[in-house]
């Protein structure tokens, strides 16, 4: 197992969205990683529900049921539970010592994944990439480039050309 960044002796911190590309990603990471515990992140956009209920200064709004807006937050939260167990589940079946954790965060998923990695003294982030080219990109995403670009811990990019979209559960 690679050692640890420097007074880093916590998990691999990995960001997980349920695509078969973050599967991948998952797994690389065991294989590169193993047996080193892990936790497994899903990050979703609190708040989502009262976003959608908001509508523009000329429209005269019906009246709003904010048990709806609750609702489809819940709904959404109960999703990205069910997402990081899963993703666990893929890290410990593929030997890592995992567990999965929600955070809702009012950031983008690469400012929260970096707060963790801080807080958590992360020997390592590990991120997908999508893989897609052309000057825009160089084969990096938002998420993965500002991880690498900003992490204090080493960061891990695996990059998935199959990439596909998972769920939508927060800002990336």
């Amino acid at each position: 197992m690679p050692e640890p960044a420097a007074g880093a002796s916590g998990p691999v911190i990995i960001g997980f969205d349920g695509s078969s590309s973050a599967t991948g990603t998952v797994r690389t990471a065991a294989s590169l990683l193993a047996p080193a515990p892990a936790v497994v992140v899903v990050v979703w956009e609190a708040g989502l529900g009262f976003d959608l209920l908001e509508t523009p200064a000329s429209v005269i709004p019906a009246p709003i049921d904010v048990r709806v807006a609750l609702e489809i937050d819940r709904s959404v939260y109960d999703t990205a539970q069910r997402l990081a167990e899963t993703g666990a589940e893929i890290a410990r079946q593929a030997g890592l010592d995992a567990t999965g954790l929600v955070v809702a965060d009012d950031g983008t998923v690469a400012d929260t994944l970096l707060r963790l990695s801080q807080e958590r003294q992360a020997r390592a982030i590990v991120v997908g990439t999508h893989g897609r080219r052309g000057l825009l990109h160089h084969g990096l995403g938002a998420t993965a480039r500002a991880v690498a670009q900003s992490a204090l811990c080493p960061a891990v990019l695996i990059r998935h050309p199959e990439a596909e979209d998972g769920p939508y559960l927060g800002k990336s």
